[in-house]
């Protein structure tokens, strides 16, 4: 059946620079170059290309071009071509149509319209360069009063304290499951989190034997609906534990790894047969109530010997700071609360594209939410869902956050280009993918280096801002909204976010 969709890309081969070497047709998984013998030129199908550049960019004679093709329909405010084309591919197919990657819908980006506060004469910057930058936190819950004894001038704390995650920068790596990603990807985060004193999360799809040992201790592991992969050793390996209840791509919704992606290393991480789906219920079903969750929270710290952090994952949606405040009182030592630009391996696109709230102005709400109700000291909160810049993780923290997730910046760190289409399991960059000949391009060296690299920049660039604020100390700025100001924002979104417009 002839398809009315239009080819999203178009392909430009320039035939006098093209050397007919065949890079192309080898670096494209989806089949969209081909070398027809009888014409003895390489032909390149339109319709096969999903935009990844990875042809462009391997092509030795700088010989092609791939660029998003015209719209062809009338112009029509309510019908865009994105529409009309979804639209049609349903008709065509009758199934869902699914997406990886994060929310692009032209949504308010409040990052982008919050201004930072600069030092002044009377309180003078600071040079990172010169002055100590203390940009180490500690995630968990923390005491309401620390009871100490003096004795001999040796003071020693009486209170009991939580047990904490230490980490050297307020980043760390986002939930990205051994299955959705390649495991050299996989492997390349728990590299870089080691080098970088930060922490990676192995997201819902278990940690790998062979990587306990090394990369435990800088491992964040994920208790899911599913519950793959999960055993004693795999929680006491980890410094923390982490429960997810939603995420912000698909909030409401569980998960699902295609069986095509369960290879034998993945099946054997994750405890299931090899070639099957992968299915992640979107409850747990063990989970009804804030009780049901506090008895989980607590068999964890429980079966961890109450040593380790106990962290609640939730998207970003209606009301959830008051789930969020019921989470805390259960037990949880973390708050990780993922907004509506959270990227995801594969998601209904109806999912990922109108449910949920921007990070931003959920930071804002889940900060005021625990200090009105004077518990705001029991719970860390790790914001995530749409970071892309050391700007963003440092007005996360003034807008009350103690540290963020990065997924698809970390992706792209590694050479993501968000053509969308991970969920195929064709990725081209190596990433997104069980097959061993496009994994193998990944080289998990060089993006381990590539991350580290990442977090040195970021953390580099948040020292510099924090002088220039005339601040210290990370701990400094948290939720110090006097720090932040709005521009372009109505009075509810300033509202809502607890900051002036600028020039207040």
């Amino acid at each position: 059946m002839k398809s009315f969709v239009f080819p999203e890309f178009q392909i430009i081969r320039d035939e006098a620079k093209c050397g007919q070497c065949r890079g192309c047709e080898r670096q494209c998984a989806f089949g969209t170059h081909r070398y027809d013998e009888a014409q003895d030129r390489l032909i390149s199908d339109d319709y096969k290309c999903v935009g990844c550049q990875r042809c462009v960019i391997f092509c030795p004679k700088d010989a092609i071009v791939v660029k998003p093709t015209q719209s062809f329909y009338r112009p029509n405010a309510s019908w865009s071509r994105e529409k009309l084309e979804d639209l049609k591919r349903q008709a065509e197919t009758g199934g869902v149509i699914l997406t990886g990657c994060g929310n692009d819908k032209p949504f308010r980006i409040y990052w982008d319209h919050i201004v930072l506060n600069a030092s002044q004469v009377t309180n003078p910057s600071i040079d990172p360069l010169r002055e100590p930058m203390e940009l180490r936190t500690f995630l968990g819950s923390k005491p309401d009063f620390m009871g100490v004894e003096v004795e001999n001038g040796d003071v020693e704390i009486e209170t009991k304290l939580s047990p904490n995650l230490m980490v050297e920068t307020p980043i760390l790596f986002s939930a990205m499951s051994y299955g959705a990603i390649s495991y050299n990807a996989f492997r390349a985060l728990a590299t870089a989190a080691c080098k970088s004193g930060t922490y990676f999360n192995t997201g819902e799809g278990g940690l790998p034997r062979e990587m306990r040992e090394e990369f435990g201790r800088c491992a964040i592991v994920q208790v899911a609906s599913g519950r793959f992969g999960i055993d004693a050793e795999y929680l006491n390996c980890a410094a923390a534990v982490e429960i997810k209840v939603g995420q912000g791509a698909k909030p409401g919704i569980g998960g699902h790894l295609p069986g095509e992606k369960v290879s034998a290393e993945v099946a054997a991480t994750r405890m299931i047969p090899v070639g099957t789906d992968a299915i992640s219920p979107a409850p747990h079903h063990d989970i009804y109530s804030i009780e049901d969750l506090s008895m989980l929270i607590y068999a964890l710290k429980e079966a961890t010997n109450y040593e380790k952090p106990i962290s609640v994952k939730i998207a970003a949606v209606h009301n959830f700071a008051a789930i969020a405040s019921g989470i805390v009182r259960a037990g949880a030592d973390i708050i990780a609360i993922d907004g509506l630009r959270g990227g995801t391996g594969a998601a209904p696109k109806a999912i990922r594209d109108n449910v949920g709230i921007p990070i931003e102005l959920a930071i804002s709400s889940l900060d005021r939410r625990l200090r009105d109700e004077g518990i705001r000291n029991r719970a860390s909160i790790i914001a995530a869902g749409g970071i892309r810049c050391s700007a963003d993780v440092i007005k996360a923290i003034a807008l009350g956050a103690d540290a963020v997730y990065i997924g698809s910046a970390a992706l792209i760190a590694m050479g993501c280009t968000l053509c969308q289409k991970c969920y195929t399991g064709k990725c081209n960059w190596g990433i997104c993918t069980q097959d061993p000949r496009l994994a193998g391009r990944l080289n998990t060296e060089i993006a381990a280096t590539r991350l580290s690299n990442l977090i040195h920049a970021w953390s580099h660039e948040i020292s510099e801002m924090l002088g220039g604020m005339g601040i210290n100390a990370l701990e400094s700025l948290r939720g110090n909204h006097d720090h932040l100001r709005g521009i372009g924002l109505y009075e509810w979104e300033l509202d809502v976010l607890g900051i002036k417009g600028a020039g207040e």
